[in-house]
């Protein structure tokens, strides 16, 4: 098994739907621009309210990926 290196990127997605559509939405486009990514972990969830119901999410994550040799 070869060693690797990995880096981390931090990335905050939002959403109106779900904290899980909100993490979804940020790995998508991290994946446009970077290759090799490998796992994600959730930092931080906070939202805002409005009339008593949630309106937007917005999760932020660290998303490791391999570093190229």
């Amino acid at each position: 098994m070869q060693d690797h290196v990995y880096k981390l990127l931090e990335l905050t997605g939002t959403s109106t739907t779900s904290i899980e559509d909100a993490v979804e939405k940020a790995i998508k486009r991290a994946h446009k621009t970077v290759k090799n990514l490998s796992w994600f972990q959730v930092i931080e969830t906070r939202g805002n309210i409005v009339k008593g119901k949630v309106q937007h999410w917005q999760v932020t994550l660290k998303i490791g990926f391999a570093v190229e040799d």
